[in-house]
C-alpha cells in the first residue's frame, strides 16, 4: 500500500526514480518490524529510524548524482532539509528527482511503513495499521491534485491489497475460537460477536449511505491544486525589469558580465540575424537572452513570469510548424552579471551545473539563491529559425490566447497614434507593417550610449519627437525595442521586448554586447526578432521631413461644404428724389437675379465635382501601370466603404477589409427589405452595363478576388499582369456598384460629386 502511494506520486515526477526509491522505503521499514517483532517494542522506532538515515542518505546520493547537481553531500542534504516542502511544491511538473523533491516522500513513506507494520503486527490491528499507508495515499493525490490522470487502477489496487490483507488476517490459526469453552459461556461468546459483527456492518453500511453520495459527487471536480497556497520563487525589480540596465551597460561597456563557449552538434551554423536578414546592429554571432518582456503598462515593460523551480530536463515546448529547430549547448561562467537571471540561447531544454527555476510561458531562467561570480552550468538549447520566405504572407495570431502581447494601455500620445497609423497605412499585410516601423525607427534615429534610461509614454514621446538640439530622436537599443513593440501594438501586431547580448560563439560577453530587440508574433512561424537599430554608417534622416501629422483642425479647404442658400435682399431704399428719380433694377428681378446666380455657382459646383471624380476613377482604374491599377481599384473599394458610412481602420489587412466590406453589405441589404432590386449600375467610366451586380454572390467574390490581387501586388512589385489590372477593375466596379445600388436615389446622386475622395489621405 505504501509503494502504491509512492507509484501515485511518480506520475507528476520524471522517470521512475521516485517511485523506486519510494519502494524501497516501503519495503525497508516493513522489514524492519518483521525482523524486530521478537525485541522489546522501545528499541523498534529506533532500530527503524537509523535504517531510514541510511536508506534516506542513498537516496539523496543518487538523486543528486543523476541530476548532476554540484556540491558536497552535506551541503546538498541540508539544502534539501531546509527547502523539501517547499521546493516540492513550487518545483515544475514533471518534478525531476532531486535531493529537495525526494527527502519528503522518502521520509514520509518509511514512517507510514513503521506505524502501519508496528500496529498490524505487535498489536493485532490490521484495519487500524491501514491507517498511516491510506493517509499516505490521500497525501499523494493532493500533492499530485489536477497535474495527473485520475488514478484509478492504483486505487483500485490499493483496496484489493487490503482486502486480501484483511481475509489473510482473520484466518486464525487453531480453528474456531470457542472450541473448548462450556456449553453457557460459548453461547454467549457467539452471541457477543454476532452482535458486534451486526452493529459494525450497519455502522459500515450507514456510512456509505451517507459519505457515498458526497464522494460520488467528487468524481467529476478538478482537485485543488496545493501549489496556489504556495508563493513560487520572486525577483527582484532588476530581474522584473532588466531593460532599465541597457543604460547602465551602456555606461560601462568594458564590463566583463559573464564567459561563453558554444557547440553546435549540427556544425557551426548561421549567425543568429533579424527578419530581414541582417545580423545584429550590436554585432556578434549568437543571440543570448536574458528575459522576455510581455507585459507593458504605459510606464514599465515587466517579464510578469511566474517561475517554477525546474530540474535538470525542462519542459518541452512544440516549436512552430515553419521553423527549423537547432540544438546549442553552452557552457556559462557567470562574471560581474549582478541579480537572478540567467542568460541562456532560446529556448532552453535542458540545465545543469545550477538549480534553476523557468517560465514557461516567456522561456525565462532564473536562479532563486542569485548569481554569483564563478558560477558554470551548462545549458543545452533548442533554437528554431523561420522559415523567412514565409513572413510576407503570413499573419498574426489574435484571440484571448495572445491579449497579453496585443494589450495597449490607456495614455498613448497622440503623436504616437498618429505615427502608427501612417506606418500602417500603406502596409496591409503584418509582415510589411513590422517592417515599416523597423525602417523608419533605423532611419530616423540616433544610437548613442549616453541617453538617460526610460520607456513610459512620455520618455517614448520625447524620443521620436523631442527637439533633436535638446536630446530627441538618440536613444539606446532600451527606447528602440520599446518604441516597436509600442507602435507594433498599435497597429495590430502582437509584439515583446527581450533583454539580452550579442554573443561570441566563444569568449567574454561584455556589458556593451547588451541590447534588447522587439519580436513579433506570426502564425506558424512563432516569434520572429526584429532590429531596429541604426546601421553604424548611417546619417538619420530629421522626422520632420516624413512626419507631418495632421493637425487637430482641418484646415479651411477640408472644412465641409458649406449649405448654400439664397439669402433675402434688404428691402429697397427709396433715393433722395423720389420714387420718380429711380433709375436702379426693381427689387423683384435683384431677388431673382442674386437667387438665380446662387443656384448656378451651386449646379456648376457640384458639375465641376462629378468631373473631377469622374477622372480621379478613370486614372484610378484605366490608366498607369497594372500595379497602379490595382492600387486604384482597392482605393475606389475603401472610398465607397467610407462613403457608406463605414470606413475601415488603416491598419487592417487585405482580407480584413474584406470582410468588413463584405459584413457592411450584407447589414445594408438586410435593412432595406422592401426595396427592389437594383438595375445593374454603369461602369463610372465607360458607361456600359455591369452585369450581375445584384447578385450578392458575385459582389462577395469580387472582395475576395480583390484582396488576393492586392496581396500579390504588395508582396510582388512589379509582377502584376493586365489581365489582374482588368480583373482587379472589374471586382472593384461590381462592389461599389452593388453598395451604391442599396442607397436612396439622391444619395446615389450625392455620391458622384461628393468632395471626399478627392481629399481624403492616401
Amino acid at each position: 500500500m505504501v509503494t502504491l502511494a509512492g507509484v501515485v506520486l511518480g506520475r507528476v515526477y520524471a522517470g521512475s526514480l521516485l517511485t523506486m526509491l519510494v519502494a524501497g522505503a516501503a519495503v525497508g521499514s516493513v522489514l524492519v518490524s518483521v525482523v524486530t517483532r521478537r525485541l522489546p517494542s522501545w528499541l523498534v522506532a529506533p532500530l527503524s529510524v537509523l535504517a531510514m538515515a541510511g536508506w534516506t542518505a542513498c537516496c539523496l546520493r543518487l538523486a543528486a548524482g543523476a541530476a548532476q547537481l554540484p556540491g558536497g553531500f552535506a551541503e546538498v542534504a541540508g539544502d534539501a532539509a531546509r527547502n523539501a516542502i517547499p521546493r516540492l511544491l513550487t518545483a515544475m511538473i514533471p518534478v525531476e528527482p532531486t535531493p529537495d523533491t525526494v527527502l519528503l516522500p522518502l521520509v514520509a513513506a518509511w514512517l507510514a511503513g513503521l506505524a502501519g507494520a508496528e500496529v498490524a503486527l505487535r498489536a493485532g490491528r490490521v484495519l487500524l495499521g491501514y491507517l498511516p499507508p491510506v493517509l499516505l495515499y490521500v497525501g499523494a493525490l493532493y500533492v499530485v491534485g489536477p497535474n495527473a490522470e485520475p488514478a484509478i487502477w492504483e486505487t483500485v489496487a490499493l483496496v484489493a491489497v487490503a482486502a486480501v490483507g484483511l481475509a489473510v488476517s482473520a484466518r486464525a490459526p487453531g480453528g474456531d475460537p470457542v472450541d473448548g469453552l462450556a456449553p453457557a459461556v460459548r453461547s454467549g461468546v457467539r452471541a457477543r460477536l454476532a452482535v458486534a459483527s451486526a452493529a459494525g456492518t450497519a455502522v459500515v453500511v450507514g456510512l456509505a449511505a451517507v459519505l457515498g453520495p458526497a464522494a460520488a459527487a467528487l468524481v467529476d471536480t478538478r482537485p485543488v491544486d496545493p501549489r496556489r497556497y504556495v508563493e513560487p520563487p520572486q525577483v527582484q525589480t532588476l530581474d522584473e525589469n532588466p531593460l532599465i540596465r541597457i543604460s547602465g551597460w551602456a555606461l560601462n561597456p568594458d564590463q566583463q558580465l559573464f564567459q561563453v563557449a558554444t557547440d553546435r552538434p549540427g556544425g557551426a551554423g548561421p549567425v543568429d540575424s533579424a527578419a530581414d536578414g541582417s545580423v545584429a546592429s550590436t554585432g556578434g554571432g549568437v543571440r543570448v537572452r536574458l528575459a522576455v518582456l510581455s507585459d507593458y503598462d504605459g510606464v514599465t515593460w515587466r517579464v510578469g513570469a511566474t517561475y517554477r523551480n525546474a530540474g535538470r530536463i525542462l519542459p518541452a515546448v512544440e516549436p512552430a510548424p515553419n521553423a527549423t529547430v537547432e540544438a546549442v549547448r553552452q557552457e556559462i561562467t557567470v562574471g560581474e552579471l549582478s541579480g537572478r537571471l540567467l542568460p541562456a540561447v532560446p529556448t532552453p531544454r535542458e540545465v545543469s551545473g545550477a538549480r534553476v527555476a523557468y517560465d514557461p510561458g516567456t522561456g525565462t531562467l532564473i536562479r532563486p539563491d542569485g548569481l554569483t561570480p564563478g558560477l558554470r552550468y551548462t545549458v543545452t538549447s533548442a533554437r528554431e529559425r523561420p522559415d523567412t520566405n514565409l513572413l510576407a504572407t503570413a499573419n498574426t495570431p489574435a484571440g484571448d490566447e495572445v491579449a497579453r502581447v496585443l494589450h495597449v494601455p490607456d495614455g498613448v500620445p497622440e503623436q504616437l497614434r498618429r505615427l502608427a497609423a501612417q506606418l500602417a497605412q500603406e502596409n496591409g499585410a503584418p509582415y510589411a507593417r513590422a517592417a515599416a516601423i523597423e525602417q523608419w525607427l533605423a532611419e530616423h534615429y540616433r544610437l548613442v550610449a549616453d541617453a538617460p534610461s526610460g520607456h513610459a509614454y512620455p520618455n517614448l514621446a520625447f524620443f521620436l519627437f523631442g527637439p533633436l538640439g535638446g536630446g530627441g530622436q538618440r536613444g539606446t537599443s532600451e527606447q528602440f525595442a520599446a518604441s516597436f513593440a509600442v507602435l507594433g501594438r498599435l497597429a495590430g501586431l502582437p509584439t515583446r521586448v527581450v533583454v539580452g547580448f550579442a554573443a561570441p560563439d566563444s569568449g567574454p560577453v561584455r556589458a556593451a554586447d547588451a541590447y534588447a530587440w522587439p519580436e513579433v508574433l506570426f502564425d506558424g512561424l512563432g516569434w520572429v526578432a526584429f532590429d531596429p537599430l541604426p546601421r553604424p554608417d548611417d546619417e538619420p534622416r530629421p522626422v520632420e521631413e516624413d512626419f507631418r501629422p495632421q493637425p487637430e483642425d482641418p484646415p479651411p479647404s477640408e472644412q465641409p461644404e458649406p449649405t448654400l442658400e439664397p439669402t433675402t435682399s434688404p428691402p429697397a431704399q427709396a433715393a433722395p428724389g423720389g420714387p420718380g428719380d429711380s433709375g436702379g433694377v426693381p427689387t423683384p428681378v435683384l431677388v431673382a437675379g442674386t437667387g438665380g446666380g446662387l443656384v448656378l455657382v451651386v449646379v456648376a459646383l457640384l458639375v465641376t465635382l462629378a468631373v473631377l471624380r469622374r477622372a480621379q476613377t478613370r486614372n484610378r482604374l484605366h490608366r498607369g501601370d497594372p500595379g497602379h491599377r490595382i492600387a486604384g481599384a482597392w482605393r475606389e473599394l475603401t472610398d465607397t466603404l467610407r462613403l457608406a458610412g463605414q470606413p475601415v481602420a488603416a491598419d487592417l489587412s487585405a482580407t480584413e477589409v474584406a470582410d468588413a466590406a463584405r459584413r457592411t453589405l450584407a447589414t445594408v441589404s438586410a435593412s432595406k427589405p422592401g426595396r427592389a432590386p437594383a438595375k445593374p449600375p454603369a461602369d463610372p467610366v465607360t458607361a456600359g452595363p455591369v452585369t450581375a451586380v445584384d447578385d450578392s454572390t458575385a459582389a462577395y467574390a469580387s472582395l475576395d478576388e480583390l484582396a488576393r490581387l492586392v496581396n500579390e501586388a504588395g508582396f510582388a512589385p512589379g509582377g502584376a499582369t493586365d489581365d489582374q489590372a482588368t480583373a482587379a477593375t472589374e471586382a472593384a466596379i461590381v462592389y461599389t456598384g452593388a453598395l451604391r445600388a442599396t442607397q436612396s436615389r439622391w444619395r446615389r446622386l450625392l455620391w458622384l460629386a461628393h468632395p471626399g475622395p478627392l481629399r481624403w489621405p492616401r
